[in-house]
């Protein structure tokens, strides 16, 4: 069974791709159990706790990546670099128990996977 990677670059507002991509990962979890979720520029934005959509009117996002564990998937990695560049670099308590790693690490474990998804 190929191996597969998603990769989540936006933010939670402003379009639909965190969404999307969910769903497309709620998907695949059904065909493979080798699921690596990747997180790097505004999309580590996505695991932040106690986000609030309807506070700024975007419906399209519900910030449901609290459940993939249950899907049996727990690969999950942000990069570093992106924390630091907003100010996350020490944040805690994130949706999900993921690994920080620096960008080479982070592109390194991305490489293992035979096929990338990017939101």
């Amino acid at each position: 069974m190929k191996r597969l990677a998603f990769v989540f670059t936006h933010g939670p507002h402003g379009d639909a791709s965190g969404r999307e991509g969910l769903d497309a990962l709620l998907a695949a979890s059904a065909l493979t159990d080798e699921i690596g979720v990747f997180f790097i520029g505004d999309g580590v934005l996505l695991l932040l706790p106690q986000q609030r959509p309807a506070e700024i009117l975007a419906r399209n996002f519900i910030p449901t990546f609290g459940v993939l564990p249950i899907y049996d998937i727990t690969r999950f990695y942000l990069c570093a670099e992106s924390l630091a560049e907003r100010g996350l670099a020490g944040a805690v308590g994130w949706v999900l128990d993921a690994e920080v790693l620096p960008a080479a690490r982070w592109r390194e474990r991305l490489s293992a996977f035979d096929t990338v998804l990017t939101f």
